[in-house]
C-alpha cells in the first residue's frame, strides 16, 4: 500500500474504508489537513498558546423564520433529498420554522493560531442553538451546501442526527440515509438542496395516551445533534458538524421567575444564566491548523488541545449567583473527568441531569466524568464566593488513545476560568429544589423478551454480534408499544460509549450490581468498561421504522461497531 492517497472525486467506498482503517493499525499511514495530504509521522505536539486570551462564546437561542419556499410537505418537496413519508404530519407545517445550512466557513480556535475552514452548521463551531417546548413541533430545513467535490477528510454527503429526541425514523439520520447537493456515484440515491426535519417534541407514549400528550417523566432537556453520514461520523463531526437543541416543558419550564408553583425555577435564560459548554478536543500540527489521519488505524482520534464552545481556554466572567451548565462531551473519542477547582481545593457543585435527564433529586459532587456525546447539567453557586475569585474548571482524565480512561492525573489541564465579576443585578430567585423530576416505574411485566448485543474486535474490525454494520439489513425487529431487556457486552480491553437511538433507557445493573446514583435515572449512552456487561429496560413507542445502536467512539462506529433495528407495528 502506498504512503499517500490522492483523492480522486468522491470519497472511498464503505468496503474500502473499513479494510483500510483495519489495515492502517499495521501499516503506514497519510496524514491530511483539509485540502493537502501527508505523509505518516507520529501525532504532532501542537502549537502554544495563551490560556484565558478570550471570552467564552455563549449559545444564543437560534430565531425561526416565517415561512419556508418551497413549502415542507407530507412527501418530499421539490428539491427536497429523498426520504420516507412523515409519520405525524397533521396537514401542514408546524408554526416554529427553522433552516440551518451546513457550509465551509472559517473559524477562530485562538486568536494566536490561523484561522482555518470547518464544515458548520451555519458555518459555525458549535453550530446554533435551537430552543424548543414539549408539545410544540418544529420543523429543521438542513441545506447541504458543502462543496460535493471538496477534497481533504470528510464527507461532503450528510445525515443529520438530533441525539436522542424521540422521533421518527425518517428524522432520526439514519447512518444510510446521507444525501448530498448532486447525485454522483452508485451508492448515492438521495440528491437535493435540503432536507426537512419534523420534530414534534412530544413525550414518548404519545399515541397511547387519550390525552395524546405522552409520559411527562420521559421529557429530555439538553440534546445536542451531529452528522451521522455512513463511514464518514467522525471526521464530519471532526470538522465541527455539532449543534445544541434544548427542551423545556411546565416543570423545566427555562423561567426562574414561573409563578407557576409545580416549576422547578433553576437557573435560567439560555446564554444568560442557562449555559451550554460544548467540549472537543482537536490535534493540531506546529503551525496551528487541525490535523486528522483518515487511516492512522481505528482506535479512535485523540486531540491536543480541548476547546471549549468552539475556544480553547477561554474564560467566562459570572455575576456572584447560581447558574446553570450544560456538559456536553462533542468529541469523537476522548473522555473527561471534570473538577471546579479554586486553587489546589476541588469545589462541590450540584449535579441534576445525565444525558438530558432530570434525576429524581439532585446531587452534591466534586467530579464529573463524560464519555464522548455523555452530558450532565450541574449548578453552580458563585454567590459563595468574593469578588475577584477565579475557578477553574479542569480535566483530570488521562487518555493515550482510544482506548479509554487511563487514570487521573494529579493536576489536570485547565479548560475554562470561571472570573467571579459582579453582583447579580436583582435577587437572585433561582433554586434547585430537592425534588427535581419523578422517574417512571420499570414495570417487568411489559418485558417480551431480552437480547444480547456484544461490542467486540474481530481481525482488527470493531463488530456487534461478530458482524460488521449493514444498512440494509435489520440486526433486531422489535415490536410497537412493547418492552425488552438489553444485555451490553463490552468484550476485550477497551470502552465502548454505547448509545440507543430514539428511547431512553434505564441501567438494570452493572456486572449485577445496581448503577451508581447518578446512572439511575434515564440516559441514551452506556458505557462499557472492559469486559463489562449492563442490562438496561427498554421500551419501544410511537414510531416505526429503522434505528441504530452503536459505539460513540466515532471511529468505532465507523469501523463498522453499529447495527441497525427496526420497529414494527
Amino acid at each position: 500500500m502506498s504512503d499517500t492517497i490522492t483523492p480522486t472525486g468522491p470519497r472511498l467506498n464503505r468496503r474500502q474504508s473499513i479494510q483500510l482503517g483495519a489495515l492502517s493499525a499495521v501499516t503506514g499511514v497519510a496524514a491530511v489537513r483539509p485540502g493537502r495530504l501527508a505523509h505518516a509521522e507520529d501525532p504532532p505536539a501542537g502549537p502554544r498558546t495563551s490560556a484565558w486570551a478570550m471570552p467564552l462564546p455563549v449559545p444564543q437561542p437560534k430565531q425561526t423564520v416565517a415561512s419556508l419556499s418551497p413549502a415542507p410537505d407530507l412527501y418530499p418537496a421539490a428539491g427536497e433529498a429523498g426520504r420516507d413519508p412523515h409519520q405525524t404530519w397533521s396537514g401542514s407545517a408546524p408554526d416554529k420554522l427553522y433552516t440551518i445550512h451546513v457550509k465551509e466557513a472559517l473559524h477562530s480556535f485562538h486568536p494566536q493560531l490561523p484561522a482555518q475552514t470547518i464544515w458548520g452548521y451555519d458555518g459555525t463551531f458549535p453550530g446554533p442553538c435551537i430552543v424548543a417546548r414539549y408539545n410544540e413541533p418544529c420543523l429543521v430545513r438542513f441545506y447541504n451546501e458543502i462543496n460535493p467535490y471538496a477534497v481533504g477528510y470528510g464527507s461532503p454527503e450528510i445525515s443529520v442526527h438530533l441525539h436522542n429526541l424521540h422521533c421518527a425514523s425518517e428524522s432520526d439520520g439514519f447512518a444510510g440515509d446521507y444525501w448530498s447537493s448532486v447525485r454522483y456515484g452508485p451508492g448515492l440515491t438521495r440528491a437535493g438542496q435540503f432536507k426537512d426535519h419534523l420534530f414534534m417534541n412530544h413525550y414518548a407514549g404519545f399515541s397511547t395516551d387519550p390525552a395524546g400528550i405522552g409520559d411527562t417523566r420521559e421529557a429530555l432537556g439538553t440534546l445536542w445533534y451531529h452528522d451521522h453520514r455512513l463511514d464518514f461520523t467522525e471526521q464530519n463531526v471532526y470538522r465541527g458538524m455539532a449543534g445544541l437543541y434544548l427542551m423545556f416543558d411546565e416543570l423545566d419550564s427555562g423561567n426562574e421567575k414561573d409563578p407557576n408553583p409545580q416549576a422547578l425555577r433553576l437557573p435560567s435564560g439560555v446564554g444568560q444564566y442557562d449555559i451550554p459548554l460544548v467540549f472537543a478536543d482537536f490535534l493540531f500540527d506546529q503551525s496551528g491548523y487541525t490535523y486528522y489521519n483518515p487511516l492512522e488505524g481505528n482506535k479512535g482520534h485523540l486531540g491536543n488541545k480541548v476547546t471549549v464552545n468552539g475556544k480553547i481556554q477561554p474564560y467566562f466572567k459570572v455575576q456572584r449567583r447560581k447558574y446553570r451548565f450544560r456538559l456536553l462531551d462533542a468529541s469523537v473519542a476522548r473522555f473527561y473527568e471534570f473538577y471546579l477547582m479554586n486553587g489546589s481545593t476541588s469545589q462541590s457543585f450540584t449535579y441534576i441531569a445525565n444525558d438530558g435527564n432530570l434525576l429524581e433529586a439532585p446531587l452534591t459532587m466534586n467530579a464529573v466524568r463524560l464519555a464522548p456525546a455523555e452530558r450532565a447539567d450541574i449548578v453552580i453557586d458563585f454567590s459563595k464566593y468574593p469578588h475577584g475569585t477565579r475557578l477553574y474548571l479542569v480535566n483530570r482524565l488521562l487518555m493515550k488513545d482510544g482506548r479509554g480512561p487511563e487514570g487521573l492525573s494529579s493536576r489536570g489541564e485547565q479548560l475554562l476560568r470561571f472570573d467571579i465579576d459582579t453582583d447579580p443585578m436583582e435577587l437572585d430567585v433561582s433554586r434547585v429544589p430537592a425534588r427535581l423530576r419523578e422517574l417512571p416505574p420499570i414495570n417487568l411485566n411489559d418485558v417480551v423478551r431480552t437480547r444480547r448485543w456484544e461490542f467486540d474486535k474481530d481481525n482488527a474490525i470493531w463488530t456487534v454480534n461478530k458482524k460488521i454494520f449493514d444498512p440494509e439489513k435489520a440486526a433486531a425487529v422489535v415490536k410497537r408499544n412493547t418492552a425488552e431487556i438489553w444485555e451490553l457486552r463490552g468484550n476485550g480491553s477497551w470502552h465502548h460509549p454505547v448509545h440507543i437511538h430514539m428511547e431512553e433507557i434505564r441501567i438494570l445493573s452493572r456486572n449485577g450490581k445496581p448503577p451508581p446514583p447518578h446512572e439511575q435515572g434515564r440516559k441514551d449512552v452506556i458505557v462499557l468498561k472492559p469486559d463489562e456487561r449492563v442490562k438496561v429496560f427498554i421500551r419501544f413507542r410511537d414510531f416505526t421504522g429503522k434505528y441504530l445502536l452503536h459505539c460513540h467512539n466515532l471511529s468505532h462506529e465507523d469501523h463498522a461497531m453499529m447495527a441497525r433495528w427496526d420497529v414494527v407495528a
